[in-house]
């Protein structure tokens, strides 16, 4: 079998099945990790057009869409922030994997067998499973798990609201397949494992028949998402649900799911939706007494306390009746339209600084990585309605006025750069004078509500 993609190509068929995992063997198959596409960068179109598709799915037989503009913006920034790391560092998964694999593997299948991907196949599935298990019932793994499960909605851009931390424990669960499987082999599926997880995030779809037998279908997934008793600690399977029939964490769908933390958080702010919980073990391991507690605190379950049972009680889960409302923001319809503009531009640096990543320097990358970030707060601010998001939004304005004096960010249309930047010389305080007062408005509209 020779290696058919060294030019790393993804065509538009081949871009379709890798979301649901129907490659084969002989079209993913590569000599070096080197040659492996990066299918989950070349997949952002498909989740743009899926989530599209769903919007329209969901209008057409509910008449509403499948979820929140801010709940949404929320996951996706999860998502952007998960992501930007790599632009700095080589993902802990592979090189932890390569590092076992270069020194301690014990023989070597051959990279070009079908057996071998099948096998591969299983191998990553089966870790993810235990992996997946371990961040409900390891309260240090929870607190970057909870980012995922923090969502109240559930659609497909719930499925990019990721940890930015998580990454750093996974790769335990897949180590031992670097004994024997090639690091090219086991890039591929790693890939195609997250991404089938994508289009499992949605209501749209119903029951699958037989399928749900064997397969990680939408509705074991919205299971595993709920907070309903029932729910909870669930359906932790990627792609194959066997693994939780053999192991006994299987529940089918019945009553109505209602999605979210057991303790919702309530809040758009990036920051604290990645990191909240990890304020909370740090205060709670200091709160309480003795080693063996504050350890257990660390390495028990999310649910555990003094005298309680490893993964805590579940008559301490509180019920829920159908009939909760997810929180939402009181921003007034045209700071919604405005972040979402804001938003969008972001997302277009975002997607040039990954695809220009090779020829741009480092201080630009960091300088555009810091920009994206503070949008992102910016907005959270601002969905939030903090009582700081003014000020922060107007420093975020300028400091986009001065990337762009500096050629940090630029026109996407080289012809315009000229006049942009007569532009941002002219009227670029004229613009950010306007920005503070949309967002002063705003605020004392809020303030004279109350």
């Amino acid at each position: 079998m020779k290696n058919p993609e060294a030019q790393q190509d993804v065509s538009v068929s081949q871009g379709i099945r890798m979301m649901f995992y129907m490659m084969k063997p002989n079209e993913t198959s590569f000599r070096t990790i080197e040659d492996v596409p990066n299918y989950v960068q070349k997949a952002t179109p498909l989740f743009i057009s899926l989530m599209l598709l769903e919007l329209l799915v969901s209008w057409i037989h509910k008449g509403k869409p499948p979820g929140h503009l801010d709940d949404a913006l929320t996951s996706v920034s999860a998502g952007v922030l998960s992501r930007l790391p790599s632009l700095f560092f080589k993902s802990i998964e592979l090189t932890s994997y390569i590092y076992i694999w270069e020194n301690y593997r014990l023989f070597n299948l051959p990279w070009d067998s079908p057996w071998t991907w099948y096998l591969t196949f299983l191998g990553v599935d089966f870790g993810y499973y235990w992996f997946h298990r371990m961040a409900h019932e390891v309260n240090i793994m929870w607190a970057a798990h909870q980012t995922h499960h923090s969502s109240e909605g559930y659609n497909l851009s719930t499925a990019l609201r990721q940890s930015v931390f998580q990454i750093h424990t996974s790769w335990i669960f897949y180590s031992p397949l670097a004994l024997f499987i090639p690091p090219s082999v086991y890039a591929v599926h790693l890939q195609f494992n997250l991404l089938y997880q994508f289009w499992i995030h949605t209501k749209v779809i119903n029951n699958l028949g037989p399928l749900e037998l064997i397969l990680n279908t939408p509705s074991h997934h919205r299971v595993h998402h709920g907070r309903n008793r029932y729910c909870i600690d669930k359906n932790y399977a990627g792609t194959l649900i066997i693994w939780d029939r053999l192991f006994g964490t299987f529940e089918a769908e019945n009553e109505k799911v209602v999605y979210g933390l057991t303790h919702p958080i309530n809040t758009f702010e990036p920051f604290r939706v990645q990191f909240h919980y990890l304020v909370y073990i740090w205060t709670t391991f200091w709160a309480t007494p003795g080693f063996f507690n504050k350890f257990s605190v660390v390495f028990k379950g999310p649910g555990w306390g003094p005298g309680k049972p490893r993964l805590g009680l579940s008559e301490e889960i509180p019920e829920v009746t159908g009939k909760e409302v997810p929180f939402s923001s009181a921003a007034s319809q045209l700071l919604r339209i405005y972040t979402v503009v804001q938003f969008a531009l972001m997302l277009s640096f975002y997607e040039e600084t990954f695809a220009d990543k090779a020829v741009l320097s480092q201080v630009t990358l960091l300088l555009r990585v810091c920009f994206i970030i503070l949008t992102l707060t910016s907005i959270g601010f601002l969905l939030d309605q903090r009582s700081k998001a003014a000020v922060l939004e107007t420093f975020r304005c300028l400091a986009f006025l001065t990337l762009c004096r500096f050629g940090h960010l630029k026109p996407f249309i080289p012809s315009l750069a000229f006049a942009s930047e007569n532009i941002l010389k002219r009227h670029g305080m004229i613009i950010l004078a306007s920005s503070l007062v949309r967002i002063m408005e705003i605020d004392s509209e809020k303030y004279m509500e109350k």
